[in-house]
């Protein structure tokens, strides 16, 4: 994800700075422990979608 539209980007529920996670292809806000997930590079920036911190990351076999 390209430094100019990261930098445009806001958490929608505390309009904080979010973080990109490019490993998991997926948007982290650390103030709501909130992750926001990216589908076809396009984020998904719905509170009703976000999802846990603690249960966003994949399970590794």
């Amino acid at each position: 994800m390209k430094e100019i539209l990261l930098s445009a980007l806001a958490c929608p529920k505390c309009h904080g700075q979010l973080q990109y996670d490019a490993n998991n292809q997926q948007l982290i806000c650390p103030a709501d422990n909130l992750v926001y997930a990216i589908k076809d590079n396009i984020p998904v920036l719905l509170e009703s979608e976000a999802k846990p911190l603690n249960q966003s990351q994949p399970v590794q076999e």
